[in-house]
């Protein structure tokens, strides 16, 4: 299933895309997507319904980031071999972790706020792991049994903010507000299948600077679920992004930064695609 939320922003409300493509709304059934809808047994009343007799919502209509409600937004740094690289950065021996405030969730084609002091803005494209249900020192084995299924995710960064008045650690330059727009679909695993072998891609200004594929992560979602789940309690509705594939604009010779007007154009096999624009605060 691609399982979304569309509507104004605050007013968001649950739909599921048809076998044609049609965004059917679902929210005489249920509240919203979220934690509390992502169990094996929310999926599977989901996955039961008869689409045909719930309403087609018109195509133009905004979307809202795939998941309401979103307690934790947990990334993993440096997580492409090739990335740590073009960083200047070493390959992990274990998993770098940050987090996103919930206030840089945004829509997949939501506009990207540049801050006001911003000068290094970058972008991300990144796969998400969506938990279903609560997962506590899971074995890496079991992890994917807590996993309700992956999404689409600009994991948009300002570097200046990251790297150099850091204080020691990422998260200022990453918690941005519209530093996270995800979506445009939660898809459920089954519909995903190998995780492992899905193409990414991002353009900013119709020039490609990311043409990567998942398969060449250091840390797998199994793994980094489990290793998660040593350290907190992943809860239901939590989004956790596994890092990115080379061609950053801090990789870039010379570095190339994002600007007001800039379009950004991202997406993953399977997962879908984002459009934002970048504006002024």
């Amino acid at each position: 299933m691609k399982l979304l939320r569309f509507g104004p922003i605050g007013q968001e409300k649950p739909g599921i895309v048809d076998s044609d493509g049609n965004i059917r709304d679902v929210s005489s059934v249920i509240n919203d997507i979220n934690g509390a809808q992502l169990s094996a047994e929310g999926l599977a009343m989901l996955a039961a319904l008869d689409l045909t007799t719930f309403p087609i919502v018109n195509g133009d209509v905004r979307l809202g980031s795939c998941v309401g409600n979103i307690g934790k937004f947990v990334c993993i740094g440096l997580n492409y071999a090739d990335h740590a690289e073009e960083a200047n950065m070493p390959i992990p021996q274990e998993p770098v972790v940050f987090n996103k405030w919930t206030s840089a969730i945004c829509g997949p084609n939501d506009d990207i706020v540049k801050p006001r002091d911003s000068v290094k803005m970058d972008w991300e494209v990144e796969l998400g792991i969506v938990i279903g249900q609560d997962a506590k020192d899971v074995s890496q084995e079991e992890a994917l049994d807590y996993v309700a299924g992956y999404c689409l995710i600009n994991d948009v960064s300002e570097r200046y903010f990251q790297l150099e008045i850091s204080g020691g650690q990422w998260d200022k330059g990453k918690g941005c507000d519209t530093f996270g727009p995800t979506g445009p679909w939660l898809v459920t695993k089954d519909e995903v299948g190998d995780v492992l072998n899905l193409d990414m891609k991002l353009s900013v200004n119709d020039v490609v600077y990311q043409n990567g594929n998942t398969k060449t992560m250091i840390f797998t979602p199994d793994f980094i679920v489990s290793y998660l789940s040593q350290f907190m309690t992943l809860k239901a509705g939590d989004v956790i992004s596994t890092g990115t594939p080379p061609g950053v604009g801090m990789g870039q010779s010379p570095e190339v930064f994002l600007n007001v007007g800039d379009r950004i154009s991202l997406s993953i096999e399977k997962l879908g695609s984002q459009h934002q624009q970048v504006v002024a605060p």
